[in-house]
């Protein structure tokens, strides 16, 4: 197939060789993608070369495209700039989008206004105010701010509140259980209140010693001048500002300011991480998930994502950001964070900085913190996938699609995989799982001990379909019933049957079940290389869309088929591994052998004991204890000592 983009390629003179962005347009003149490059002219060459050499989602979007135009800048932060506001702006269907695993709440103090209050807030807040966080949970903030509040007792109540109470000239519970200095009524004059809030953010930026010594210093100044009352309201009040210290974890032993980012990824989607460490200690973090519609690499992924994460944090840059790889264009965009933390932070404490360095540790406290929020990210991960997974409307969907994309009569409400693995040609076991209604069965799942051996996938593949459909024509002749009375699930067919590997493993499987009926039944592979579908007899592959529902639910099926495998596989080599040494022993049945393995633990430590202590195994007489001792010294003498386990091939 020709390159569509051909139709409209602008002749290579007119680009300019310089730094710029670039933007695709649908017939409509929508803008359907936009990127940016060091070298417009080079950049855009890529995209209108033989269509084999085009990654499958830069396909989709270059069969939706019908021009391309660009925007010339004057360095590479101009163009990553400028592909940020341009991506803000037109929303293009195939550049990659964040979304927030949820709205993360923030502690506000709204000092945007004359009297300022602390509240908790979701999303936006107000130019000027100051905010904390994200937390991953609010009641994590409403127990931090309760416990601050006796020590900053700050204005918390809403604006009708406020008003009212200053009306009436009385102040509301709140300052009556010294949680609010009442502004309102004037118990604490606006600018006294204000300094209150400020000493409050200090605290949460993390200055607390200045907080701690004079509350300790106060306390013991009453005492001393017999205060009894006035130095034990200081000790509450220090107890408190403790305990609100103590909710937030030290992550280093230097008070820095810092920001470490994690991602974990497969071909279609990935989850990021974000932890934030004021002063040394974490106070916030969020994560987000992203459907990868563009062919991104894991550092050009963190590039875009930097950019989205401080645009929404563009007044809190921190100067080193702690990332796993250096993402794209790491220069460009480490000026660019610096100009922005210069012109968010001008006037404000601390000198200025030249740009925001990102840092990927290697050792210590921070690869450690590091690593915390990769764990983060994996979770998030899988999180992500299953609730796809277990939502009706997304599983309807998935099995609608694949109905409509393999033009079966019926959705697949039962589909079958199935995968073969192996350690280096032996061992060779195969899987089939079950999925119906989107939906895994366990009590479903079958495993094959093959009678193949060598590194044949496809002789395995023959041998596994060829049993299970077998089984299916016998069991429809003859259903076999469980303990309830209900036929055995083996015996139902699938509606679409699918095998791990392209055309080869198809074929493969086709030729197992040729002369039996299959009638109802639709084959194809799943090559994981570009996630393909093959059908029989077909030249060209369905490619399923990618984040489509139903391309997600055909990976978590070959690769629930691939676990499968592989564990019965390892159980089958533990078996094997423990056994081999006891097998060739005359006098040594499954019986002994398991009371020997159950008593010892192992071959190795066979091999450790004594003829008297092998003779205390029931059934194992001391001629036959002198008969496993000479034969495991001989063995351990034949084999050199016990080597290093082999290796494992799928």
């Amino acid at each position: 197939m020709d390159n569509p983009a051909l139709a409209f390629r602008p002749d290579p003179g007119s680009v300019p060789d310089v730094p710029g962005c670039y933007l695709f347009r649908d017939g409509d003149g929508r803008v359907i993608y936009v990127g940016k490059a060091k070298s417009l002219r080079s950049r855009l060459a890529s995209y209108f070369q033989a269509w084999s050499g085009i990654a499958t989602r830069t396909r989709a979007m270059l069969e939706a495209a019908r021009s391309v135009e660009w925007i010339v800048v004057d360095s590479e932060v101009e163009a990553l700039h400028l592909e940020y506001t341009l991506i803000q702006r037109h929303r293009p269907r195939y550049n990659v989008r964040y979304r927030d695993d949820k709205s993360y709440p923030y502690l506000v103090l709204t000092t945007s206004q004359e009297v300022p209050r602390a509240r908790v807030a979701r999303g936006a807040v107000a130019k000027g105010d100051r905010r904390y966080g994200p937390y991953a949970h609010a009641y994590a903030i409403r127990e931090t701010l309760d416990l601050l509040l006796r020590v900053f007792p700050v204005r918390t109540c809403s604006a009708g509140v406020y008003e009212r109470a200053a009306r009436s000239g009385r102040p509301c519970l709140l300052h009556h259980i010294d949680r609010c200095a009442a502004p309102c009524t004037g118990e604490i004059s606006v600018e006294d209140h204000r300094a209150l809030v400020d000493r409050l953010g200090a605290f949460l930026e993390g200055e607390t010693k200045p907080v701690l010594s004079r509350l300790e210093a106060d306390m013991h100044a009453a005492s001393e001048e017999l205060n009894f009352e006035a130095a034990a309201r200081l000790r509450d009040q220090l107890v408190a500002a403790q305990r609100a210290l103590e909710k937030q974890q030290v992550v280093t032993e230097r008070a820095e300011d810092l920001d470490a980012i994690a991602v974990h990824e497969d071909d279609l989607e990935a989850a990021v991480q974000a932890f934030f460490v004021r002063r040394g200690r974490l106070v916030g973090r969020k994560g987000w998930s992203v459907d990868k519609v563009e062919p991104l690499s894991t550092d050009q992924l963190l590039s875009s994502f930097v950019l989205q994460l401080y645009a929404e944090r563009e007044d809190d840059v921190p100067p080193q950001i702690l990332v796993p790889q250096l993402p794209d264009d790491a220069e460009a965009l480490s000026r660019l964070l610096a100009e922005q933390r210069r012109r968010t932070q001008a006037g404000q404490r601390g000198r200025p900085i030249d740009k925001v360095r990102f840092v990927v540790p290697q050792r210590g406290d921070k690869r450690r913190f590091l690593d915390t929020v990769e764990e983060n990210a994996r979770e998030a991960f899988q999180r992500t996938r299953l609730k796809r997974a277990s939502d009706f409307d997304s599983r309807t969907r998935a099995l609608k699609e694949l109905q409509e994309a393999l033009g079966l009569d019926e959705a697949p409400l039962r589909i079958e995989c199935y995968d073969i693995s192996h350690l280096g040609g032996s061992e060779v076991v195969g899987s089939m799982v079950v999925f119906e209604d989107g939906l895994p069965k366990k009590r479903d799942y079958r495993r094959f001990k093959l009678s193949v051996d060598g590194n044949d996938d496809f002789a395995a593949m023959r041998e596994v379909l060829r049993r299970r459909f077998t089984r299916l024509v016998e069991e429809r002749a003859q259903p076999v019933v469980d303990a309830d009375g209900e036929a055995r699930r083996f015996s139902y067919p699938p509606n679409l049957v699918v095998i791990d590997g392209g055309m080869g493993q198809l074929n493969a499987a086709l030729e197992g079940v040729a002369d039996l009926p299959t009638d109802g039944v639709e084959f194809v592979g799943l090559a994981k290389r570009f996630e393909e579908l093959w059908r029989p007899g077909e030249r060209r592959p369905v490619v399923l869309p990618r984040g489509s529902e139903s391309l997600f639910l055909l990976q978590r099926v070959r690769d629930e088929a691939h676990r499968f495998a592989v564990s019965y596989q390892r159980q089958r080599r533990g078996r094997s591994v423990s056994g081999s040494a006891l097998d060739a022993i005359p006098g040594i049945g499954p019986s002994r052998r398991q009371a020997l393995l159950t008593r010892f633990g192992s071959v190795a430590a066979l091999r450790r004991a004594s003829v008297d202590e092998l003779a205390e195994v029931s059934g194992v007489s001391p001629t036959l204890a002198r008969t496993i001792r000479d034969h495991l010294a001989g063995t351990a003498a034949a084999d050199g000592g016990e080597g290093p386990a082999a290796g494992e091939a799928t």
